[in-house]
C-alpha cells in the first residue's frame, strides 16, 4: 500500500520508469516496492517499523546515524537500510537481539552527550530523539558527563524566527542536506572533524550573519529541539493541525497550521501540497503573525469627510451607511457613477461575490481588480494565441525541462519554493537562460549559474523575443511538424515573413536591447534545439506599454519550436499575489463574467441573469484607470475596494489621491487602516486566510482550500461582509457557507464544472479545466492534444518603443521589483519580524552613475520622474547596468509610486512601471512628498487617538 502522507518513510518514493517491481521478504512479510525503492521505505509501507535518525522522505538517504541496520539472509554485516535497495529474493529481518544490542548501543552514545532535559524541552513529545530512545530500550546510560562534552555550547538566537541549540545537536546532518537539496541555498555544513563536529551556517558566523535565506526547511528536518520555532517554545506544542493554503505569492503552498485552540502556534509545509511538496519561504513559513497584530482594526469604522474622526459603528449600521450612500449616489448621478475593485489575496468565492455584487446589485461592470495593475497582459495575450487565459504547466514540469527560460521575473525573490525546485532541476543538468535588466541571483549563484544573461534595456522586450524568433526561423529551427499539426498556417506565414525581416535580426536589435547579437543567436538556438524548453516569465513582462505583445511574442516562440503541450516545456506566468489567477477567472474584469467570457455574449448572460435572478448590463464597465479619470471628472462617485491597497500598489499616487478624494463614498474592507483607508468613508474589518474558508487558484490553475483556523476578529469573514451588503442594497444573497458559493462558480463556470469542496477534500487539490472531459483532478498540462482556441495563433509582435523617453533631464531609467522578504505593498510582512532583513526601499543604483552623482552607499538620494518626486537611501550595485537603477514598493513611505507614470499597455492598461526616466542626485533631508505624507499620517494619528479617547471606560 502506498506511505501515508503523514507518515515519514525514510527515504523517497522511487517510480521506475518501466514499472519493475521487486518482490522480498521482510521479517516473514511478503512485500513487492517499485525497482529502486530503500529496504527502509519498503518496510515501513509494509506497516513495519524501523528505527531512523538520519532518514526522512523529503531527503535522499545518508546512512550515517546507524539506527536503522538490517540483517539481510545470506550477507555479511549489518547494512543501514536506508541506502540498502530491495532487491529481488532478499530474506531481510529488521528485529533480532544483535539489531536490538547495536541499536541500544548506539543510542546510548547519542543520549551521552545530550541536554537530559526532556520535562521542560520546547520540543518534548516532537522529538525523535526521545522517541528512538524508548523505540530501543533506553533506560541508563553507562557514561558520564565529566568528560569534553558540548553541553555548555551556546544558543544562537539571532533569527527572529527559530534559534539554534548546539548542545542539543546530534549531527545527522538532516538540516545540511535540507538546505543542499530542499533549498538549494547550500548555507549550512558540518564544522570541524570527529568529536568537534557541529552544524554551522558559516565561518563562525550567526544564523542571521550567513547566506540563510529563513525558509525553515533545516528547522523541519531536525529530528531535535536543535533548531526550533521560537513560537513553539514561547507557546508551547500544538494540539491539531489544519490543512490550508498560503496567502502569499502564486505559487500556493499547501501548510499544516498547527494550533493549540484557536492560536496558531506554526505553521508547517504540507508533504502532500502538490505546489510545494513539503517546502516553503521564509514568508508563508513564518510571517503569519500580522493575523493578530495590534494594527489590526477589527471594529467597522464610519465618517463623513475623510478629515473627520473615525467613529466605531455596529456592522448593521457600517453596512446600512454603506448601502445608503451608494443608493443615494446612484438615485443622484446614475447606476454606473459607483463601482467595486476585488482583490487578488481573497478567495474565489469572496471575489465571485464581490464582482456579483457590482453586476446584480450595483446594476453595472464596473468591476475591476489588481490583476490589471500585474498580469492582465497574460489573460489578453495567452486568450489571443492558445485560447485560454492562464499558463500552461504544473510546477512539477520544470524537473522535465533541459532548458529554461526566466524572462522579467526574479524567482528567489518572489517564488522561492518554485525557485528552489528549479535551481535543483538546473544543478541536475538544466540548461538556463535569464533576460533581465538586472543581475539576479540566478544568474550567477553557489552551484546555479546562467548559459545566457540577456541583459536588455527596460522596455525593449519585445524587440529581444522577435530577435529570438528571427534566429529560429532563419536557420531552419523552427518545428515544421508541430506547426502544421496544431498552428494556424495562414498566422504562422505572416508572422514568419514578419520574424525573418533583417530590421528584426539580432544584429539590428542590438541598439535597442542593448544585448550582444552573439548572446541572442546564442541563447535562441539553445532553447530552439536544447530538448524540452519552458519558459516561465513575470512582472517584467506584462508591466510594460508593450506588456500584451511581448506576451503573445513568448507564445509565438514556444510555438514555433513546439515547446507547448506536454511535460518540461510550456508558457508559464508566475503569479504575484496568492490569487490573482483565481480573480481572474471568477469575473472581475469589467468586460468578463467568470471563465473569462465577455459581456456582451447573450447566451452566457442569460445564464447568469437566470441563475441571479436579474438582468445584467451588455456593455462592459470602467477599468481601475478609467474610475480614476472620471472621479476626477466628477462622473464616478463611490467605490468599494475589498483587500487591495490602490493608493500605495497603482501608478502616479498624487493622480490617485487625487481621485479617491473627490469620491462622496468609498468603502474600503481591509485588515488595517492602509494608505487607501485614508481617504474612506466606510472602514470594514476584513479577516484573514486563518479566519475563513475558501479557496485560492495558484499560478499553474490549481484550486486548494483555506479553512479557518480561528474565528474572524471582526466578527465577519470577507464573504459574509459582501452578502450583508448585498442584502442591504436589496440583492438578495442566501448563502451561509463559501461551498455554497463554489457551487454556483462550479455550475455557471465550465472550467469549474467538475470542483468541489467535497473533491478537493478528498484529493487535495484539482487544476481547472475540471469538467466532465478531464481526469477527475483536472488538467495538469494544458493544450496536450491541440489548443483550447483549436489552432495556435501566430501574431505580429512589432517592438514600439516606450513613449517614456530618457532625456538630458531624466537620463536614467527606474525600474522596480520584488524582494524576498517582503510581498507586495507590505501590510503583511511590515507587521512581521521579516523587517529585520529589508526595513525600507532602497535605490540599487550602478557605481558608475553613483559615480557620476557624487552618490556614496548608504546616502539619501532623489529621485524625479515627470510625474513627481521622493527620496530612497542609496545601494551601490553592479546588479545593475550602467543607466537603469531599481527600487522596490514594499513601504509606503518610500513613495516608490509617486514618481512611476500612467502609461499602460496598449491592450489592458497594466501600467508601465518597469519603465520610468528618472534623475538621481544626492540629497540632505526627505522629499516635499514624503514630508506631505508625514503630515497626513499625523493627522490621521490624530483622529485615531481622538476615536479612541470618544470611546466610553468599561
Amino acid at each position: 500500500m502506498p506511505c501515508n502522507c503523514d507518515t515519514d518513510c525514510g527515504t523517497p518514493a522511487r517510480l521506475s520508469a518501466s514499472g519493475e517491481t521487486v518482490s522480498l521478504q521482510i521479517d516473514g512479510q511478503a512485500v513487492t516496492v517499485p525497482a529502486g525503492t530503500s529496504l527502509m521505505r519498503a518496510a515501513i509501507e509494509a506497516g513495519i517499523s524501523v528505527p531512523k535518525l538520519c532518514a526522512t522522505d523529503s531527503l535522499e538517504p545518508f546512512g550515517s546515524c546507524r539506527m536503522c541496520l538490517v540483517e539481510i539472509e545470506g550477507r555479511r554485516g549489518y547494512p543501514a537500510s536506508c541506502t540498502t535497495p530491495a532487491e529481488a529474493g532478499m530474506n531481510v529481518r529488521t528485529q533480532t537481539d544483535k539489531l536490538a544490542k547495536l541499536r541500544h548501543d548506539v543510542m546510548e552514545l547519542y543520549i551521552s552527550d545530550h541536554p537530559l532535559d526532556c520535562l521542560t524541552c520546547s520540543a518534548n513529545g516532537d522529538c525523535e530523539l526521545q522517541d528512538m530512545a524508548g523505540a530501543v530500550g533506553l533506560r541508563n546510560v553507562r557514561y558520564g558527563f565529566d568528560g569534553a562534552n558540548h553541553l555548555q555550547a551556546k544558543k544562537d538566537e539571532s533569527n527572529p524566527y527559530f534559534t539554534y541549540e548546539p548542545s542539543k545537536c546530534i549531527v545527522c546532518n538532516r538540516c545540511v542536506r535540507a538546505c543542499e537539496e530542499t533549498q538549494g541555498t547550500f548555507a549550512l555544513t558540518i564544522s570541524g572533524r570527529g568529536f568537534e563536529s557541529r552544524v554551522s551556517p558559516g565561518q563562525d558566523q550567526a544564523f542571521m550573519d550567513s547566506e540563510c535565506v529563513s525558509c525553515g526547511a533545516c528547522v523541519q528536518a531536525c529530528p531535535t529541539a536543535t533548531l526550533q520555532d521560537k513560537s513553539v517554545i514561547s507557546l508551547g506544542m500544538p494540539t491539531k493541525s489544519i490543512i490550508t493554503t498560503c496567502a502569499y505569492c502564486g505559487v500556493g503552498c499547501g501548510f499544516k497550521a498547527e494550533v493549540k485552540g484557536e492560536q496558531v502556534v506554526r505553521m508547517t509545509p504540507w508533504k502532500d501540497g502538490k505546489a510545494n511538496e513539503g517546502h516553503s519561504c521564509v514568508k508563508g513559513r513564518f510571517a503569519w503573525g500580522y493575523a493578530t497584530h495590534k494594527d489590526r482594526i477589527t471594529k467597522p469604522m464610519i465618517r463623513e469627510r475623510i478629515t473627520d474622526p473615525w467613529r466605531e459603528v455596529s456592522w448593521d449600521e457600517a453596512i446600512g451607511y454603506a448601502a445608503n450612500q451608494f443608493r443615494q449616489i446612484q438615485l443622484r448621478h446614475g447606476k454606473d457613477s459607483i463601482g467595486g475593485i476585488t482583490s487578488s489575496r481573497c478567495t474565489n468565492e469572496e471575489t465571485y461575490l464581490v464582482q456579483k455584487l457590482v453586476r446584480a446589485a450595483f446594476g453595472n461592470n464596473n468591476v475591476d481588480t489588481c490583476a490589471r495593475v500585474c498580469h492582465s497582459p497574460t489573460g489578453y495575450g495567452l486568450k489571443q494565441t492558445f485560447g485560454e487565459s492562464a499558463g500552461t504547466q504544473t510546477f512539477k514540469s520544470v524537473e522535465q525541462s533541459d532548458v529554461i527560460l526566466v524572462i522579467g521575473a526574479n524567482p528567489t525573490d518572489a517564488h522561492p519554493v518554485f525557485a528552489s525546485r528549479m535551481k535543483k532541476r538546473i544543478r541536475a543538468g538544466a540548461r538556463l537562460i535569464v533576460a533581465d535588466p538586472r543581475r539576479i541571483d540566478l544568474v550567477a549563484s553557489p552551484h546555479v549559474r546562467a548559459d545566457f544573461h540577456l541583459q536588455l534595456k527596460p522596455g525593449t522586450n519585445v524587440a529581444l523575443i522577435t530577435a529570438l524568433a528571427h534566429v529560429v526561423v532563419t536557420e531552419g529551427l523552427v518545428a515544421a511538424d508541430y506547426i502544421g499539426e496544431r498552428c494556424d498556417e495562414k498566422s504562422f506565414r505572416e508572422w514568419q515573413e514578419f520574424v525573418a525581416r533583417e530590421e528584426n535580426s539580432p544584429e539590428a536589435t542590438a541598439i535597442i536591447t542593448g544585448v550582444p547579437a552573439d548572446q541572442v543567436r546564442g541563447a535562441a538556438r539553445l532553447y530552439a534545439t536544447g530538448g524540452n524548453a519552458a519558459i516561465y516569465y513575470g512582472l517584467g513582462v506584462t508591466e510594460h506599454a508593450q506588456g500584451s505583445t511581448m506576451v503573445m511574442g513568448i507564445a509565438n516562440l514556444a510555438m514555433a519550436t513546439g515547446n507547448v503541450g506536454r511535460e518540461g516545456v510550456g508558457v508559464n506566468p508566475l503569479r504575484g499575489q496568492n490569487n490573482v489567477q483565481g480573480a481572474c477567472d471568477m469575473g472581475s474584469f469589467p468586460h468578463e463574467l467568470p471563465g473569462y467570457r465577455h459581456v456582451s455574449d447573450t447566451t452566457v448572460r442569460m445564464q447568469f441573469e437566470d441563475a441571479w435572478g436579474v438582468p445584467l448590463p451588455s456593455e462592459p464597465g470602467l477599468r481601475i484607470p478609467n474610475m480614476f479619470d472620471a472621479a476626477s471628472e466628477g462622473t464616478f462617485r463611490a467605490l468599494y475596494v475589498q483587500g487591495e491597497d490602490i493608493v500605495q500598489s497603482d501608478p502616479n499616487t498624487q493622480h490617485v489621491t487625487g481621485a479617491l478624494a473627490q469620491l462622496e463614498c468609498l468603502v474600503v474592507q481591509d485588515l488595517f487602516l492602509n494608505e487607501t483607508a485614508k481617504y474612506a468613508h466606510v472602514f470594514l474589518p476584513g479577516s484573514s486566510f486563518v479566519e475563513k474558508d475558501g479557496t485560492f487558484t495558484n499560478a499553474e490553475r490549481r484550486i486548494s482550500r483555506v479553512r479557518k483556523v480561528m474565528k474572524p476578529l471582526g466578527g465577519l469573514a470577507d464573504w459574509e461582509v459582501t452578502v450583508k451588503l448585498s442584502n442591504a442594497l436589496g440583492y438578495a444573497m442566501k448563502y451561509t457557507h463559501p461551498s455554497q458559493i463554489m457551487d454556483e462558480i462550479a455550475a455557471l463556470t465550465p472550467t469549474f464544472h467538475g470542483v468541489s469542496y467535497a473533491k478537493l477534500d478528498k484529493l487535495g487539490s484539482v487544476q481547472w479545466p475540471c469538467n466532465d472531459d478531464t481526469a477527475e483532478a483536472g488538467t495538469p498540462i494544458m493544450h496536450v492534444d491541440g489548443f483550447s482556441r483549436g489552432k495556435g495563433r501566430f501574431v505580429i509582435t512589432q517592438y514600439v518603443p516606450s513613449s517614456e523617453k530618457v532625456t538630458k533631464r531624466f537620463p536614467l531609467v527606474l525600474t522596480t521589483g520584488r524582494i524576498l522578504s517582503q510581498y507586495n505593498v507590505g501590510a503583511q510582512t511590515r507587521r512581521t519580524p521579516n523587517n529585520e532583513w529589508h526595513d525600507e526601499d532602497r535605490l540599487e543604483i550602478h557605481p558608475h552613475d553613483a559615480e557620476e552623482r557624487g552618490v556614496n552607499d548608504g546616502d539619501w538620494v532623489g529621485i524625479a520622474s515627470r510625474a513627481g518626486e521622493t527620496v530612497l537611501r542609496a545601494v551601490v550595485s553592479e546588479r545593475m547596468q550602467p543607466g537603469v537603477v531599481y527600487t522596490t514598493f514594499h513601504f509606503p513611505e518610500s513613495g516608490a509610486n509617486v514618481i512611476t507614470t500612467e502609461n499602460s499597455d496598449w491592450a489592458t492598461n497594466c501600467p508601465e512601471y518597469k519603465v520610468t526616466a528618472v534623475q538621481i542626485s544626492k540629497v540632505a533631508q526627505p522629499s516635499e512628498w514624503q514630508r506631505g505624507y508625514q503630515r497626513f499620517n499625523d493627522r490621521q494619528l490624530e483622529l485615531l487617538a481622538q476615536r479612541h479617547d470618544s470611546v466610553p471606560a468599561k
